[in-house]
């Protein structure tokens, strides 16, 4: 088992555990003081752990080998697991937009207790570790999925203090306090979800990587002395990582082997790029003008 992996399933893992513990905490301590703050934060829990489950089972995939089913690898399993988290961070948003305004216009009625003040310190801290160790960890990861967990947690702990707002003004005598802050958080849970969703929509739809990103691997292309010029540059997302494909004009008097030689240099190029997964080359006689006539044709320097 690689590394990278063994990493991944112990960021899951953590998430898993510490969004258990939150419910369990919050979710015990709302039932007995009839606190809808704490109950409604145990079921946004509930969700994050539905999600953490998810990017468990769905996104350590992304790390099997290609296989007869899958010959270009599993890459799209990790952003799918991501896409499902933003989906779900969506649905709750609203959901907690909802819920702010049936109480605004209804009332809550609990009963305070220093336990629920308790128990929202405990679940700020709880989610504060799960975010900063998804955090940390994913530094060197670098996946979709784990920075959709991070950013969950970090939500997390926006609505959590949210609710301690609206128990502390329970406690005072405003109990308004309750949903507007709930209202407020559920807005940045939707506006978070949104952002997540977009970016691994383009992961699975097989979008083209920022034009920067591009031009930097034109750039490792065109700085091989045996280059004449680039033509039909394609390159897009295959799961969260960048497939290319290219047309390169070389010396038409190359042997077999100083062609083949020729074309895996320039994939091992192209692979230094640390976001491309796979390269596709092929290469053309100078002085065909092919590439002179494509829309999309880059030349090196001479």
């Amino acid at each position: 088992m690689s590394d990278a992996r063994v990493a991944f399933l112990k960021v899951s893992w953590v998430n898993v555990l510490l969004n258990a513990l939150k419910i369990g905490v919050e979710g015990a301590l709302g039932v007995l003081t009839g606190s809808l703050a704490l109950t409604a934060d145990a079921a946004h829990s509930v969700a994050d752990l539905l999600a953490s489950g998810v990017v468990l089972i769905w996104g350590r995939s992304a790390f099997d080998n290609a296989d007869d089913s899958h010959p270009h690898g599993h890459n799209r399993f990790e952003p799918l697991s991501a896409l499902f988290v933003g989906g779900v961070l969506v649905l709750l948003g609203l959901k907690l937009l909802y819920d702010a305004g049936h109480s605004i216009l209804t009332g809550v009625s609990a009963e305070y207790s220093i336990w629920l003040i308790l128990g929202l310190l405990f679940a700020l801290g709880d989610m504060y570790l799960c975010y900063w160790y998804t955090q940390y960890k994913n530094q060197e990861l670098q996946l979709p999925s784990l920075r959709a967990l991070a950013a969950d947690s970090l939500n997390d702990h926006y609505t959590t203090g949210a609710a301690l707002v609206g128990v502390l003004g329970m406690a005072v005598g405003y109990p308004i306090f309750d949903p507007i802050a709930g209202g407020i958080v559920s807005l940045l849970v939707i506006h978070q979800g949104v952002d997540i969703s977009r970016e691994n929509i383009q992961y699975l739809a097989d979008s083209a990587p920022p034009e920067s990103e591009q031009e930097e691997i034109k750039q490792q292309i065109r700085e091989h002395s045996a280059v004449h010029g680039i033509h039909d540059f394609v390159a897009y997302y295959s799961g969260h990582m960048v497939e290319v494909e290219f047309h390169a004009e070389v010396d038409k008097d190359l042997t077999v082997v100083e062609a083949h030689d020729l074309e895996s240099n320039l994939r091992q190029r192209v692979r230094e790029v640390e976001s491309v997964s796979d390269v596709h080359v092929h290469l053309d006689p100078a002085g065909l003008g092919e590439w002179k006539d494509a829309d999309d044709s880059v030349t090196s320097p001479s």
